[in-house]
């Protein structure tokens, strides 16, 4: 029998310039620590458990969710976390960090190259040779990080669509999310068409560097999970993102973060190609909590230029489907009854 999801997926049915479409929303926002980021933390502690001293503990560079997921799990194991950071990462992620026992690092040196990971990459390397008890999980090159998204968050997303054809979008900011899709469309076979959504100024996927704003999507360097790049790939104006954080809550009262926004963008760019899908899929990283202090604010859009862009022009909202609630236990009842593929195992179509 198949494991429940760990989240829900929200159905927004959509007339795009008179044509119908699906728009579906898997909210990882409901993962524990409140983001996709709580599967890697758990994957990463899994592979680096037994090499921790306790008396040093593990350090990690973060723009902030990954942060209080391995602030979380370290606390529940009694272990010392330093999330390092930068200057663009929330400060609620970064108190949170904090109020969980996390030491935090903001590291405000740029790298040139349109943010700070190569300067927050440095600062680790500088702490390992000066403490060499201390232990880096590496989210960026640790193949724990797209393995869980094989094995746990791409199964559970082909079940909760039932198994039909989808038009699924990944943002890359690490990219092993989108490197875990990857493996898993290449072991199963569902019918699928992967995208990988990026912003402009990342060179994540293997463009050039340059200015970005927005945190939780995008690098100052190429993928160590896609050394080759990935195609099919969209690169989203960071503007766009945001109007599409803002038009989905205004419309739904759905929140997400602008990693999700720029998913949403890119969906109703391809919902209104000349031949539209009929489903298509985003795998929203995280909520708009964690972006109260950025993109649903207003005196923040004005500094960093973020004009609104009508995206919703042509869009109507038909009906929003959330997941139904199980009377019987209190849970989620997914739309799961399907079982989801195993990597290596060929997906049934529907029927």
């Amino acid at each position: 029998m198949a494991r429940e999801p760990l989240t829900p997926v929200v159905a927004l049915h959509l007339s795009v310039d008179g044509c119908p479409g699906t728009l579906w929303l898997k909210l990882e926002s409901h993962n524990p620590h409140g983001s996709v980021k709580g599967r890697t933390a758990v994957a990463l502690w899994e592979d680096v458990a037994d090499r921790v001293d306790p008396a040093h503990g593990i350090i990690e560079s973060t723009s902030g969710n990954l942060g209080l997921a391995l602030a979380a799990v370290a606390a529940s194991h009694s272990v010392p976390f330093t999330a390092v950071v930068d200057p663009r990462s929330s400060a609620s992620l970064i108190d949170a960090v904090g109020a969980l026992g996390g030491r935090v690092v903001v590291i405000d040196r740029p790298d040139g190259a349109g943010g700070y990971l190569l300067s927050r990459l440095a600062h680790i390397r500088e702490r390992l040779a000066a403490e060499p008890g201390l232990v880096w999980p590496d989210q960026y090159g640790n193949p724990a990080n797209p393995a869980v998204h094989t094995r746990e968050t791409a199964p559970e997303l082909w079940a909760q669509t039932g198994g039909r054809p989808v038009s699924v979008l990944v943002a890359v900011s690490t990219g092993g999310t989108l490197a875990g899709f990857r493996d898993y469309v290449a072991a199963t076979r569902p019918a699928w068409e992967l995208i990988g959504v990026d912003v402009t100024g990342s060179a994540a996927l293997g463009g050039p560097a340059g200015r970005r704003v927005l945190s939780g999507i995008g690098a100052s360097r190429p993928s160590t999970f896609l050394p080759g790049g990935y195609r099919p790939a969209v690169l989203v104006p960071p503007q766009e993102a945001v109007s599409a954080c803002l038009w989905l809550a205004e419309s739904t009262g759905v929140g997400v973060g602008g990693s999700s926004g720029a998913l949403i963008a890119t969906a109703l760019r391809l919902l209104r190609r000349p031949t539209p899908p009929t489903d298509v899929a985003c795998l929203c990283p995280d909520g708009a909590d964690r972006y109260l202090d950025s993109v649903y604010s207003a005196s923040w859009r004005e500094r960093n230029g973020m004009a609104p862009v009508n995206l919703a022009q042509g869009v109507e909202i038909v009906a929003v489907e959330h997941p139904p609630r199980d009377p019987a236990g209190g849970g989620a009842a997914w739309s799961a009854a399907r079982r989801a593929p195993a990597p290596g195992e060929h997906p049934e179509q529907p029927r």
